[in-house]
């Protein structure tokens, strides 16, 4: 693994299922079953990411549940218990020319249509309707905010994104 790639985190191991070593499986992806898109996954077992593959996998009840490879036990997945399940960026699902992941924003900066600099995005705060992008303030701003919250609603409120250039352009006031 390079140094410079961390591995994206897509969700978690969850507590054994039965006495065959499977486990319940927390996914952070779009569906629960988009997860097992991904192979190989790393597993952050403490502190070290190490490569697993995913033998078989099934829904139980709401949940899903499966066998890693290796894992033949209860008391072997029990070890392995709230470790983080991750991918390397180039597993990532190539996405159309106007699509990108939430991550692909994170540190872009914020400018509005009448050029004033709003500071960078440093998170999206995913609500029920839109996702709202989270702007940290430029130190000295001209309006005394320490953040924007800017909706993410194409078109309306976000212009463009520019992301080799690493550029947001939004239609908004600064001052709110």
């Amino acid at each position: 693994m390079s140094s410079n790639q961390q591995p994206i985190v897509l969700g978690k191991l969850g507590s054994s299922h039965g006495i065959k070593g499977w486990l319940k499986i927390t996914a952070y992806t779009d569906s629960v079953e988009g997860i097992f898109d991904y192979s190989p996954w790393l597993i952050n077992d403490q502190g070290q990411w190490r490569e697993v593959k995913v033998n078989q996998w099934r829904p139980q009840g709401k949940a899903v549940i499966a066998e890693l490879e290796g894992v033949t036990t209860r008391e072997q997945a029990q070890i392995l218990t709230n470790c983080e399940i991750a991918i390397m960026p180039e597993q990532m699902k190539e996405l159309a020319d106007d699509e990108f992941y939430h991550r692909d924003l994170i540190g872009c900066e914020v400018t509005n249509n009448n050029g004033y600099n709003m500071g960078f995005v440093d998170q999206i705060v995913e609500t029920g309707s839109n996702d709202v992008l989270l702007v940290k303030a430029n130190a000295k701003d001209a309006f005394g905010k320490a953040e924007r919250m800017i909706p993410f609603v194409p078109e309306q409120f976000i212009l463009k994104v520019d992301l080799q250039g690493k550029q947001i352009l939004v239609d908004w006031d600064p001052d709110f």
